[in-house]
Order: structure tokens, then C-alpha cells, then sequence
């Protein structure tokens, strides 16, 4: 099926918005042409349209008649989308559309993350706007700018741009869920310099690549124990150098902080000797990496190829050092909610790997809803890199959201979610980071939930969306609106 079909799909209005935004490229940090679509987009509606300093959107749009005394509502989203593609696709995220496809009973896209994060609540929020027969107190669409490598439009939001007394974050991913908490995080850079050194004669290179694993999001999906390339990557890398007589030249592994990484590469040198023991040995390796994954992954794909001779590699003790640091560094979950055993508290992603020729930068998102738990992971990341030698810097920390579970929303969306669909909708903290701790820490006052469709595997190429479920979505938030308390 084309691009065009999603089109076709309930509720309309979601569905063009939707597509419209597919065809302008939104990556993080790529901001002007998105920005400068949804500023247009509110000023063709004739409606009060701002944007700040840092880029994010404001539209407003009065109560329509007989809702005038209802509490002023926020509809917030993000504008931007992960870039995340399989390594055998050719695709540009600066300028190339997303080809998104009906897919059964999901919409997908064609090897590349789709988007529906945060895409569908943005055209959600977009679709209230445009509307003229729906029932809604004030409303105001926020959109923000760079929320996936940092939240950077929550931290930027500036006192008093808004003016709504509740704010309904759509950046959600299960029906059926109102999320009235999440994790607050921080970043680990790491860096080890050196200056190259010369590739000892008689060898020869081999590239060795790990591909076909899920990934996903760091935080959505962190539980689930998918492998992470970089630890595998470098399993095979201690053992290649201990067993073999390996020398690394240049690593790469992951791209983003916030996702899980699939891929990783590796350029090494063995003695011509050893190449054919080096074969037999990632061989051996990638049926055990299957053999430990069965029933998690089913797509991992180790292979090694020969390539020309590098310009040079990383110094011994440099190389030593980088493989015990990231074979010590813990990765994956490392604690649980006592209270809420299936959610996790406290989680580690060793997410990028990258060399450059006279540097490896290493990078980690750790999370956890617990601040002091946030505090004893980063010391544990940090710990085992400085033990290594490299230099480390913990930064852009961001707060957790703490729940509220008298919130009126909460009340409001519970008691309307039953009387529609006659069950009551789980309550959740999430792991993952959403914008509303940071938000809270400008607006302490405001009322806070988020809620959203179904969707699968993002931040990965997999990413998917439940098209039900946005129909259910869309009938939720109107009936929402329609209910929202006076002031």
C-alpha cells in the first residue's frame, strides 16, 4: 500500500494531520520547518499563534459557546521525532519524508521510525484546533521543541506563556492508561583520548558488524531484556583481544541516548594467521548471542568481512581500558518498584560507542523515578569509566514527575473513561521521561496527565501504531473536553 491510504483511516482529521506532518522531516534539532508549519498552521485559523525564544508553539483558541466557565485546557506535544533506520536503508531524516504504510492493523513506515511519537498527539492537538462542531472549554495547543535528546523546550518554557489551568500531555503509548508519573533522568559523556599507533605488520583487517537486533526506547522498553549491541559488541571484543590477538581500530555503536542500540561495528586487525580462527570465533559468537536471545531477539546477524588496512589503532592501554570500562558498566534495569513490581524504578541504556581516530566518546542515559536512586546509578556509570581512565561529565539531569493521585483530572478522565468504555483505565508511573515533571517545575499549580494510543517498538525501526486504538484515543479526548470542570 502507498502513503496515501492512511488518509483513508478514522477519524480523518488525525489521520491528514498526521500524513502532513510524514512529509516535512522533524528530527530533533531540525526545528524551522516544523515550527514554521504549525506557526502557519494557527495563523491560517485565524487564531493567537506565539512562538518563543527557543522554538516551541503556542496556538490558543477560545471555549466554544456554553463552556466559557470551564477550566482552560493545555494540549501539549512534542514536535520532534527519533530518527532511528536499518543500516541497509537509504534514507535521509534532514530531508526525506517518512513512508508510512497501512500495515494490517497498525500504520508502520518502511524500515525507519515512524513518528507516531510524538506525532499523533501533535496532530491530535492540531485536529481541536481545525475543529468547529466540537465541544471544548479554552484550549491551548503547546508544542516543544527537541524533547527527545533533552527536553530542551520544557526546560526553556518561559513563565506565564501559558494560561490553562489542566495540561493533558499526549506523549503516551497504551490505551487504556493514564500515566500521572514518570522518571527523571541524566546523561553520561565519557571520553577516552589517545593518538594512534601503528597497525603491526603482518596484519590484517577484519570489520565485524552486529545487526538485526529490536532496539526500542530506553525507557518504554527497557524491561523487556533485548540486547544491547554495544554490550555484545564488546563481550566479543574482550575475548577477540584476550583469545586472538585482536587490535581494535574504530568502534561505533548506537546512535541515540534515549534508544536502545541495534547495530554496532567494529573495525579490527588480527594476524593473517589468525583470520580464519577469527571467523570460526564470530561464528561461534553469533550462535551463542542467538542461542541467549532465543524468544527476545530473532533477527541477530554477526558477521565479519575483510576491509583495507586502518590508518592506525588505539593504543593498547587505551583499548584495555575502553573494554573493561564498558564490559564493567551496568546496563538494562537495575531495579524495580518494590511497591508496583512490574514497573521499573531505576535503569542504565549504554546507548552510544563512538571513535574517531584520536577519541571514543561513550555515552549513557540513566533514569530512575527515585532521585536518590538517579544519584547511585549515575555513581556506578561514572565509578566504572573513571576506573578506566576516562574522563567523565554527568549533565543534563531533569526531574522525575511526582504522581498525585487526587489530581481532578485524574477524577475527570477516570469517571469518563468508565462511563464510555465501562472498565476503569490503569493508573501508571512510566519509566520513560515525559515533559510534565519539567513543566511542573515551571507551572506547580497546574493539574497534569498524560494519555495516548497504543504504540509499539518506538524509537526503532519497528515503531508502530494501533489504528483502533487512535480512534479510541480521539473519542477519549473529546468526551474529556466536553467534561472538563468549571473553574
Amino acid at each position: 500500500m502507498n502513503t496515501n491510504d492512511i488518509r483513508q483511516l478514522e477519524p480523518k482529521a488525525i489521520w491528514q494531520n498526521f500524513y502532513d506532518l510524514t512529509r516535512i522531516p522533524r528530527p530533533s534539532h531540525k526545528k524551522e520547518e516544523i515550527g514554521a508549519f504549525l506557526e502557519s498552521f494557527g495563523k491560517s485559523l485565524g487564531l493567537e499563534t506565539l512562538r518563543d525564544e527557543i522554538g516551541n508553539i503556542l496556538i490558543r483558541k477560545p471555549a466554544t459557546p456554553g463552556m466559557e466557565n470551564r477550566k482552560a485546557v493545555v494540549l501539549q506535544a512534542h514536535m520532534d521525532m527519533v530518527p532511528q533506520k536499518n543500516s541497509n536503508v537509504s534514507h535521509d531524516f534532514q530531508k526525506d519524508p517518512i513512508d508510512a504504510y497501512i500495515d494490517g492493523d497498525w500504520v508502520t513506515a518502511h524500515d525507519t521510525t515512524l513518528g507516531a511519537d510524538n506525532g499523533i498527539g501533535l496532530a491530535a492537538a492540531m485536529s481541536i484546533m481545525q475543529s468547529t462542531n466540537i465541544p471544548h472549554p479554552a484550549v491551548e495547543m503547546f508544542i516543544t521543541v527537541d524533547e527527545e535528546t533533552g527536553m530542551f523546550g520544557a526546560f526553556g518554557l518561559q513563565p506565564n506563556f501559558l494560561k490553562g489551568d489542566i495540561l493533558i500531555n499526549m506523549d503516551s503509548e497504551d490505551e487504556g492508561e493514564l500515566y500521572v508519573g514518570c522518571a527523571g533522568g541524566i546523561d553520561a559523556d565519557v571520553t577516552f583520548r589517545y593518538k594512534e599507533v601503528e597497525v603491526p605488520e603482518g596484519d590484517v583487517a577484519l570489520k565485524v558488524s552486529l545487526t538485526g537486533l529490536k532496539g526500542g526506547h530506553s525507557g518504554v522498553d527497557i524491561h523487556l531484556q533485548r540486547a544491547n549491541a554495544n554490550k555484545l559488541m564488546f563481550r566479543f571484543l574482550k575475548d577477540a583481544v584476550a583469545d586472538e590477538e585482536a587490535r581494535l581500530a574504530s568502534i561505533d555503536g548506537g546512535s541515540l541516548r534515549n534508544a536502545i542500540p541495534r547495530e554496532a561495528f567494529a573495525v579490527i586487525t588480527v594476524p593473517a594467521e589468525g583470520v580464519d580462527d577469527m571467523i570460526e570465533y564470530v561464528q561461534e559468537c553469533e550462535e551463542l548471542f542467538i542461542e541467549e536471545y532465543k524468544g527476545v531477539e530473532d533477527k541477530i546477524s554477526f558477521t565479519v568481512e575483510q576491509v583495507e588496512l586502518p590508518s592506525g589503532l588505539l593504543p593498547e592501554e587505551v583499548q584495555d581500558d575502553l573494554i573493561n570500562g564498558v564490559t564493567a558498566c551496568p546496563n538494562g534495569v537495575y531495579r524495580f518498584i518494590p511497591e508496583l513490581p512490574t514497573v521499573v524504578e531505576t535503569s542504565n541504556n549504554l546507548a552510544i560507542i563512538h571513535s574517531d581516530r584520536s577519541s571514543v566518546s561513550v555515552r549513557c542515559l540513566m533514569r530512575s523515578s527515585v532521585e536518590s536512586r538517579k544519584e547511585e546509578i549515575a555513581s556506578m556509570v561514572e565509578s566504572a569509566f573513571l576506573l578506566a581512565g576516562a574522563k567523565v561529565e554527568l549533565k543534563g539531569g531533569y526531574p522525575g514527575w511526582k504522581p498525585n493521585l487526587e489530581s481532578p483530572i485524574l477524577k475527570t478522565m477516570t469517571s469518563v473513561y468508565e462511563n464510555k468504555y465501562g472498565k476503569t483505565p490503569k493508573v501508571m508511573i512510566i519509566h520513560a521521561g515525559l515533559e510534565c515533571g519539567i513543566l511542573g517545575t515551571h507551572y506547580p499549580n497546574m493539574d497534569m496527565i498524560s494519555f495516548g494510543p497504543t504504540i509499539r517498538y518506538p524509537h526503532s525501526p519497528d515503531e508502530k501504531v494501533n489504528i483502533a486504538t487512535v480512534q479510541m484515543f480521539w473519542d477519549y479526548l473529546l468526551a474529556t473536553l466536553e467534561n472538563i470542570p468549571v473553574k
